[in-house]
């Protein structure tokens, strides 16, 4: 009878107002995303096929830009991607036999120039953070070490690097001194107020716990301070390193036998585009790969940092 008193349509475990399938509440079906959701991660399937699409689509431009008999743009202007392949096989890999002293060597230019900028890049690096980096932590951690230096330093960031080129030439003379200065002035103008405000951006209840706790001044700058940038100042390493490589260029147009820069400029002389294309490609693709690697340190390193970060 209690059964029947509940209505024709109603289950022994149903209401008035429950129909036939919420008898048990059941969690509710998650929804897919759209892939144009604001500031949303794209699901793994679309990042690769979409990471791909422009780099294809560039390069059927190329192609159908520069094939055939007539093509629509001259090779004096756009060369083939097979001429620029052809250059990089025989420039960076394969490589071409001369004589040296007397001696038969396979000489790789590409390879040999690019070994060239990436030791003067690394060396300049090292010489600027070895500088902005305890520099910067003073500044961000005492004002009057902020108030003594921020006056010089803060005109330096709006200034054009390439106007030191002439000073550079004249301070350390145009060999492989001056392309070392040039790029320290480079990174370091740049890395210093990154260093600055990664200090300042620390929470300052870490500060004053620290210091309830009985930690010194510089307690506070070493153990608390400096951590907590920490991964903030690395990061800030794949900018400073994409600064590098385009600095490296000019560094290297001026009197130097060696770089990435000279031979994009020597090839530009006389008029082979299809190795300047080559020379741009290698410079693209090794900071890239330089990008990767300071990124999979910052994995390794700030291991709680990258879970969530890009």
């Amino acid at each position: 009878m209690a059964a029947s008193a509940a209505g024709p349509n109603q289950g022994p475990n149903q209401g008035p107002n429950q129909g036939p399938n919420q008898g048990s509440k059941k969690a509710p079906l998650r929804s897919r995303e759209p892939i144009w959701s604001l500031r949303k991660p794209l699901p793994t399937s679309w990042q690769f096929w979409l990471g791909l699409l422009l780099p294809l689509l560039l390069l059927v431009l190329w192609v159908s830009l520069t094939s055939g008999s007539k093509p629509v743009v001259g090779g004096a202007f756009l060369p083939k991607p097979t001429d620029v392949l052809r250059v990089l096989l025989r420039d960076l890999v394969i490589g071409k036999p001369e004589i040296i002293d007397g001696h038969q060597v396979v000489v790789r230019v590409l390879f040999d120039a690019a070994l060239a900028s990436a030791w003067r890049i690394v060396l300049s690096f090292l010489l600027a953070a070895g500088v902005a980096l305890p520099l910067g932590i003073m500044m961000g951690a005492f004002e009057p070490v902020n108030r003594i230096v921020e006056p010089v330093m803060a005109p330096l960031r709006y200034m054009p690097i390439s106007a030191f080129i002439p000073l550079t030439i004249l301070w350390f003379g145009i060999e492989e001194k001056q392309k070392l200065a040039f790029l320290f002035l480079g990174v370091f103008v740049y890395l210093l107020p990154v260093v600055v405000s990664a200090i300042r951006a620390v929470p300052e209840e870490l500060v004053q716990t620290a210091r309830t706790l009985g930690a010194g001044r510089f307690q506070v700058v070493f153990t608390v301070l400096v951590p907590a940038a920490a991964p903030d100042i690395f990061d800030s390493f794949r900018v400073m390193n994409a600064i590098s490589w385009t600095y490296v260029i000019l560094a290297e147009f001026v009197n130097t036998r060696s770089g990435l820069g000279y031979q994009i400029q020597l090839a530009g002389n006389h008029l082979h585009i299809d190795e300047v294309f080559a020379g741009i490609l290698i410079i693209g693709v090794i900071g890239l790969l330089s990008d990767a690697l300071i990124r999979f340190f910052g994995s390794l390193l700030f291991p709680w940092r990258e879970a969530g970060h890009v």
